[in-house]
């Protein structure tokens, strides 16, 4: 089950980028650490790139204490020019 729902303004948002801005890092530094240790899963597929580019579409899972939280990120509203 889908824990959160981000919606995304632009292309793209980088994977560390999108852990903080969600909270589930608390930090741009933890964001990384996270990345780094292998407890990161991006439409079911371990991601070790740390800026790894995330679009809407795609399902990112975090792994913690035997529980796995998901951010599923969607299509944001277009912003005006």
């Amino acid at each position: 089950m889908t824990d959160l729902d981000f919606p995304l303004r632009g292309d793209f948002i980088p994977l560390d980028s999108l852990l903080k801005a969600t909270g589930f890092a608390t930090s741009g530094a933890q964001a990384k650490a996270l990345v780094a240790e292998g407890g990161i899963q991006v439409d079911g597929q371990e991601e070790l790139r740390k800026t790894a580019k995330i679009r809407a579409g795609q399902v990112v899972a975090l792994k913690e204490g035997g529980r796995t939280r998901r951010i599923r990120v969607i299509a944001g509203e277009a912003q005006p020019d």
